[in-house]
C-alpha cells in the first residue's frame, strides 16, 4: 500500500501558496508522496462568468487528467486530496469519475464543486467575504454533504483578510484543523 497526496491547485492559487504550501508538509508529516496536478493558459476574467468558469473546468480537467494518468492508484493506496478553488471542482470530478472516495481538504471550493461530491469524505474551509462563493451556498451544501465546514470570518478566497499577523494566526488554525483531520483525530 502506497501513500499518495494529491494537490489540486486555483487558477492563480499555485502549490506553493500558504494554504497549499503548508498541506503538502502536512501530508509528507504523514508520509504521504506528493503529486502536484497544475494547469495554465486560462481565460481573463473569469469571475462571475458562468461560461468562462466551465470552460476553465473543462481545461483545468483535461490537463489534470493527462498528469494523472501516469499513476496506477491501487485501492489499497491510501489517497488525500487537498484542493483549491476550481481545483477543488476538478479533484471532486475526478474522484466521481473514478469512483473513489479519498480524505479530502477543499480549500475555498467554488460553488460548482458541489455538485460533483458523491461522499462526505472531506473537510471544507471557506472565508465569508469570498467573492467566488456565497457562503449561504456553502453552508447549505456542506449541511446537505454532512462535511464539516470551518469559516473565517471577513476572509477572502486566500482566507485571508488583510491584516499579516491575522492572516497568520488564521494559517495556523486552519493547519492545526487539517492535522487533526489527516490523523484521524477531527472525524
Amino acid at each position: 500500500m502506497s501513500k499518495y497526496a494529491l494537490i489540486f491547485p486555483g487558477i492563480g492559487y499555485h502549490s506553493d501558496k500558504p494554504l497549499l504550501y503548508y498541506g503538502k508538509k502536512l501530508a509528507r508529516e504523514f508520509g504521504y508522496e506528493i503529486i502536484e496536478v497544475s494547469y495554465s493558459g486560462f481565460e481573463q476574467g473569469i469571475q462571475g462568468n458562468r461560461e468562462k468558469m466551465m470552460k476553465a473546468f473543462e481545461h483545468a480537467y483535461r490537463q489534470s487528467e493527462q498528469i494523472l494518468k501516469e499513476y496506477s492508484f491501487c485501492k489499497d493506496d491510501e489517497l488525500l486530496v487537498i484542493s483549491k478553488s476550481i481545483g477543488t471542482a476538478v479533484a471532486a470530478f475526478w474522484q466521481q469519475k473514478e469512483q473513489i472516495s479519498p480524505k479530502n481538504i477543499y480549500f475555498t471550493p467554488v460553488e460548482e464543486t458541489f455538485q460533483f461530491i458523491r461522499c462526505n469524505s472531506g473537510i471544507v474551509f471557506h472565508g465569508t467575504n469570498d467573492p467566488w462563493a456565497r457562503t449561504e451556498n456553502v453552508k447549505q451544501s456542506c449541511k446537505n454533504l454532512e462535511l464539516p465546514l470551518f469559516l473565517t470570518e471577513g476572509a477572502n478566497h486566500s482566507l485571508e483578510i488583510g491584516d499579516m499577523r491575522i492572516d497568520l494566526s488564521h494559517i495556523v488554525d486552519i493547519m492545526k484543523i487539517c492535522f487533526e483531520y489527516v490523523s484521524g483525530e477531527l472525524k
